[in-house]
């Protein structure tokens, strides 16, 4: 999506696609399960299945020999589970329990602190499978709330192989910042402000002091092994800008 602002880093990596798409749901839906009846229809009519590891929360589209391999994957992911329990809502060891029960759950991200705060509306258009033309609207999440997902992901994988060291989540944290512009920028430190006694912020400033404090630190690394890493990457602006939002110092 073009919008002619001025972004906080010039040089971005090049687009990438994955084969998941994650769907995130607000508190009020996990509170009155009924408008998620529809989606849950929806990925049924679509043939989606439940990953059985994960079930209720990770689903699949089965691939071209009819199994996970190749496949395409929906996550249903929501906020802490504090404000969930706050609501009624049953949540507990990373799983939120709509109520009334449907066969639909979210895994909780005690991380996404800023999940529901400044949102993005963007509008779509396209083609219903009747042919008819039609638009909807969705709700992008803050940069800010994407760079916490990103660096706690990056904090649970970095050393694992099976998860290729984590090397996609630290160039998301480059793409996510360098695409930032100035009025995200501004917003995410009053994020930053207003959330500074979370434990989950706290501890987000130690992963960058501890990840990307320095030059040559792990995160750095694992983002300079990646494939779509480029020599021309500001990565000192990226460090820079990374210790400024946490209010660490280098």
């Amino acid at each position: 999506m073009k919008t002619g602002s001025q972004t906080l880093l010039t040089q971005w990596p090049a687009p990438r696609s994955t084969n998941d798409l994650d769907l995130f749901l607000r508190t009020e839906l996990l509170a009155d399960s009924q408008p998620l009846v529809p989606l849950v229809q929806a990925l049924d009519r679509l043939d989606y299945r439940p990953v059985e590891t994960a079930r209720f929360y990770q689903f699949y589209k089965p691939g071209p020999e009819g199994g996970e391999a190749g496949s395409l994957k929906v996550d249903i992911l929501t906020g802490p589970e504090q404000t969930l329990r706050e609501a009624g809502v049953t949540a507990k060891n990373r799983r939120a329990r709509p109520r009334p029960r449907i066969s639909l759950h979210a895994r909780t991200l005690d991380e996404a602190l800023t999940l529901e705060e400044h949102l993005q509306e963007v509008f779509i258009e396209g083609h219903r499978s009747s042919g008819e033309s039609g638009f909807a609207v969705v709700f992008l999440p803050h940069p800010f709330t994407f760079i916490m997902m990103k660096l706690f992901a990056l904090r649970d994988r970095i050393n694992d192989p099976d998860k290729d060291y984590g090397r996609h989540h630290a160039l998301d944290l480059y793409t996510i910042l360098a695409t930032m512009t100035e009025a995200e920028w501004n917003i995410s430190l009053q994020l930053r402000e207003k959330h500074a006694a979370d434990a989950k912020m706290i501890e987000a400033g130690q992963l960058i002091h501890e990840l990307f404090g320095e030059e040559f630190s792990l995160g750095v690394l694992r983002l300079k092994e990646s494939v779509y890493y480029r020599t021309d990457f500001q990565v000192e602006g990226f460090l820079q800008a990374l210790c400024d939002l946490f209010s660490s110092r280098r």
